[in-house]
């Protein structure tokens, strides 16, 4: 338990900046597990609009720093050659 007064204002304001990093976070895995999902269903178009939510959702998690810049970007690769992929075989 932090006993000066500093660490524990510090304290205080580490649980707001966590409880709002787990908003983006929580937001950032659930739009890339719909996108992987309607990707893995064969659903192109639900696909295309699905991928294009989970890249603004890692965009906006990583412009807030919640998740690294390079994190973003490789997530964001990572689905759109899922996506590639699948265009390519239908």
């Amino acid at each position: 338990m932090a006993n000066k007064q500093s660490a524990i204002k510090h304290m205080r304001s580490s649980k707001r900046k966590q409880a709002r990093n787990r908003i983006y976070r929580g937001q950032t895995r659930t739009a890339v597990k719909k996108a992987r999902h309607k990707i893995e269903q064969g659903h192109l178009e639900e696909a295309r609009e699905a991928v294009r939510v989970a890249v603004v959702a890692l965009d906006k998690a990583a412009q807030k720093g919640v998740i690294h810049k390079n994190n973003a970007a490789r997530r964001k690769s990572r689905l759109m050659q899922q996506l590639n992929k699948v265009e390519r075989a239908a």
